[in-house]
C-alpha cells in the first residue's frame, strides 16, 4: 500500500487562514508524509498558499474551495476527499464568521440566518457527508466552537446562537456516536490572536473592521491549534482553553451574575451595552 493511502486523512474547514491553517501546519509538521490534510475555504490563493506550506513539510494536500454555508459544496467536499484518498479518518469542523451587535440595534436579522448557516449548518453539513466514512475508519470529528458558546456575551447574541448550538448539536451526537468508535471533541477557544473578529458582522450586517474585544492577552493560534490537536488525538470530549472559560462555566450555575460582569469587562468600553 502506498503511503498516501495509508496515511490518516484529515479534512479541515476555514483552512485558509487562522486556526484551521495553523492546524494543517502543525499537522503537517508533525506527521510529514503520515497525513493527507484536505484543505477547505472559501479562498482559493489562500488555501493554496496554506497547502504549499503544508506540502514542504512532506503532508500530501488537497485543496477543495468550499462556502460551507451551502450545503451542496460540503458534501463536494467529503466526495472529493474519498474520490481523492478513500477515506476519512478526522473531520475538522473550523469553518465560522464572527458578529458583535446588539440586538436592540439590529434591524435587518437576515445576516442572522446567514451566520448560523456557517457556523453551525456547515458543520451539520458536512458532519453529514462525512459520518458514513467516519464510521467506518472509527474516526475523530472536532467542533471548533467558542467560549461563547458555554456563557452568552453582550454584543454577541447572533455569535453565541450559533455556537450555543453547535455546542448542543456536538454533543447530543457524542452520545449517538459512542457505539460506533467515533469521537466528538468540542473545542472552546476564548479570545485568539486571529482577524475573525474584525472580519464579523456588525449591526447593519457589514464588516466590523475592528475588535469589540479586548485583545491584550489574547491566546497565540499556535497555542490554540496545539491545544485542539491534542485533544483531537487524546479523543477528548472537550477542550476549554483558558482558566476563565473554566471557572466561568461552572459560577454560571452558582453565580450567574458574576459571569455576566465578566463577559461585559471582555468587552472594549465603547461597545458595552448603556
Amino acid at each position: 500500500m502506498s503511503t498516501v493511502m495509508s496515511a490518516r486523512v484529515v479534512v479541515i474547514t476555514g483552512a485558509s487562514s487562522g486556526i484551521g491553517a495553523e492546524i494543517a501546519r502543525q499537522l503537517a509538521a508533525k506527521e510529514g508524509c503520515s497525513v493527507n490534510l484536505v484543505l477547505a475555504a472559501r479562498n482559493a490563493a489562500q488555501l493554496d498558499a496554506v497547502a504549499g506550506e503544508c506540502a514542504a513539510l512532506g503532508a500530501q494536500t488537497l485543496c477543495v474551495p468550499t462556502d460551507v454555508g451551502i450545503q451542496i459544496q460540503c458534501r463536494r467536499l467529503v466526495i472529493t476527499a474519498l474520490e481523492r484518498f478513500g477515506r476519512i479518518d478526522v473531520l475538522v469542523n473550523n469553518a465560522g464568521r464572527s458578529a458583535h451587535a446588539l440586538f436592540e440595534e439590529v434591524e435587518d436579522l437576515s445576516w442572522y440566518e446567514e451566520l448560523m448557516r456557517v457556523n453551525l449548518w456547515g458543520s451539520v453539513w458536512c458532519t453529514q457527508a462525512a459520518l458514513p466514512a467516519l464510521k467506518a475508519s472509527g474516526g475523530r470529528i472536532v467542533a471548533v466552537s467558542s467560549l461563547a458558546g458555554l456563557v452568552g456575551v453582550p454584543g454577541r447574541t447572533a455569535y453565541s446562537a450559533t455556537k450555543f448550538a453547535m455546542t448542543g448539536f456536538f454533543e447530543a451526537l457524542r452520545a449517538e456516536m459512542k457505539g460506533h468508535g467515533v469521537s466528538v471533541t468540542t473545542a472552546y477557544p476564548g479570545v485568539v490572536a486571529t482577524r475573525i473578529r474584525y472580519r464579523g458582522f456588525n449591526a447593519q450586517g457589514g464588516e466590523m473592521g475592528s475588535s469589540a474585544l479586548k485583545e491584550e492577552g489574547a491566546m497565540s493560534v499556535e497555542e490554540c491549534a496545539r491545544l485542539i490537536i491534542a485533544g483531537m488525538d487524546g479523543r477528548k470530549r472537550e477542550v476549554v482553553m483558558t482558566a476563565k472559560g473554566k471557572i466561568g462555566r461552572f459560577l454560571k450555575l452558582l453565580a450567574p451574575r458574576l459571569v455576566e460582569k465578566m463577559a461585559l469587562a471582555a468587552l472594549k468600553q465603547d461597545v458595552r451595552p448603556h
